[in-house]
């Protein structure tokens, strides 16, 4: 067991400020017995008093930003010097792969040091008062320094969180009907899911997820596994101006001034198809969260072609494994996330589609908070309408199927009260088209009986 933290080397001591800057969890937990004289610099000592100091003050690890106007206050040009290098290196350390290891070990040593303290004072204690009750407190304290201090919400003790307008932050999807559902939109570590068959597009609803988010001025990060960015892209242009996709060329303009309205971010990002993992995705979310751009919300088109990192032989164990993982990215982020999955092939056919036409595994109806699915047939595309159904809802009703407007040439989806002017209007539309078709069909019968 070594006595100073300087054996470890001077890398281990920087890593060690990077968890302290990036970990609240683990300076919580070593904060009481955190004690700078054993970093090896006073550079390095002035950035553990500055991290305690400032979690003492505000209960949350200091930022760069923060770093910035605190090391303009140092007088000393030579610890100032020394102070900034320092920082730099630990910002380039923040996404090392041995953190973990590094937080075990640093709270060890500390843990270790603290009890032997209390040993040595217990000693001094004895020889000169013998109050054994004293030194037993000692012993217990040092033994519980360095323990887990979050045990979960106390139910009596925590009650204003629960009713806080805070407990629960959620990013709106832009559709009043779907909002008032789920309370809001989805919230941190939620994961919502679109169900739909190929071509009738999810790529298209997943978009206006984004941008409807963005136009709350919420950053929003975007994954796709088919479309490049530049056409992803386009989509937003589309459906925050209500151009045609095939007509933005002809107005740049008008995308540029839409653009500078904006209160939102967006950052696309392109994987192909299978060579990226809900691994991949929580390491660029780092990196973008390290170079201090906000993340509010993450979609990802889709999850169906995410890579399994448990290698699972079967298709359904593969894609129950990545649900489970994207929610629990969803979780280590607190931040909601927005995908989609397949119905199956006779999904084509029905009015209104259900669990059961999901494709492969029921899994992911399980892992998700919400699911709602998208139903297009033929004339539904001729017609631009459809229907979103609510097959699972963590935070209200389900079963519920509203009528709404989808156009996919400029991407506007509009989602109704069936009871509404606007779901009247719609479903009207459809009925006119179901009877116009009937009448078709009973006209080519009649004519074919006639021959």
């Amino acid at each position: 067991m070594t006595d100073k933290l300087t054996e470890f080397g001077h890398t281990f001591q920087v890593k060690s400020i990077a968890c302290l800057m990036k970990n609240q969890s683990f300076l919580e937990q070593i904060h009481d017995i955190l004690d700078e004289k054993h970093y090896d610099s006073d550079s390095l000592k002035w950035i553990v008093k500055e991290c305690k100091s400032y979690f003492d003050e505000y209960r949350k690890c200091m930022t760069l930003d923060v770093f910035k106007v605190k090391t303009v206050e140092v007088e000393n040009d030579i610890l100032k010097t020394s102070i900034v290098e320092n920082l730099k290196e630990i910002f380039r350390y923040f996404d090392a792969p041995d953190l973990e290891f590094i937080e075990d070990r640093c709270l060890d040593f500390f843990k270790n040091q603290t009890l032997k303290n209390a040993i040595i004072q217990s000693v001094e204690i004895m020889e000169s008062k013998g109050d054994f009750e004293q030194i037993k407190r000692l012993v217990d304290d040092a033994l519980n320094a360095g323990t887990e201090r979050n045990i979960g919400h106390e139910y009596i003790e925590h009650i204003e969180e629960r009713y806080s307008e805070t407990a629960r932050e959620t990013v709106s999807t832009g559709w009043d009907v779907i909002d008032e559902l789920t309370q809001g939109g989805l919230g941190g570590g939620e994961l919502g899911v679109i169900v739909a068959p190929a071509g009738v597009g999810k790529t298209w609803v997943l978009a206006a997820l984004g941008a409807n988010s963005m136009k709350k001025g919420k950053h929003i990060v975007h994954y796709s596994l088919e479309l490049n960015e530049a056409y992803v892209g386009l989509r937003y242009d589309s459906i925050l101006t209500g151009i045609a996709n095939q007509n933005l060329k002809y107005h740049k303009e008008d995308v540029q001034g839409e653009m500078e309205k904006l209160k939102g971010d967006l950052v696309i990002k392109y994987y192909p198809t299978k060579t990226a993992s809900v691994n991949t995705i929580s390491a660029h979310l780092k990196r973008i969260i390290n170079l201090g751009t906000e993340v509010d919300m993450v979609v990802v088109d889709y999850a169906d072609i995410l890579k399994d990192t448990g290698n699972s032989r079967e298709v359904r164990h593969a894609l129950g494994n990545i649900y489970e993982d994207l929610r629990g990215l969803a979780g280590e982020f607190q931040i909601p996330i927005w995908t989609a999955s397949q119905a199956n092939r006779s999904a084509l056919d029905e009015d209104v589609i259900e669990a059961q036409k999901v494709s492969e595994s029921y899994q992911k109806i399980m892992t998700a908070d919400f699911v709602m699915s998208l139903s297009r047939k033929v004339e539904d595309k001729i017609g631009n309408t459809g229907r979103f159904h609510v097959i699972k809802n963590r935070f209200g009703p389900d079963g519920i199927t509203y009528p709404a407007k989808v156009n996919t040439n400029t991407g506007k989806m509009d989602i109704y009260e069936s009871s509404s002017v606007g779901g009247k209007e719609q479903q009207q539309k459809i009925d006119n088209r179901d009877n116009l078709m009937r009448k078709m069909l009973a006209n080519k019968y009649d004519d074919l009986m006639g021959e």
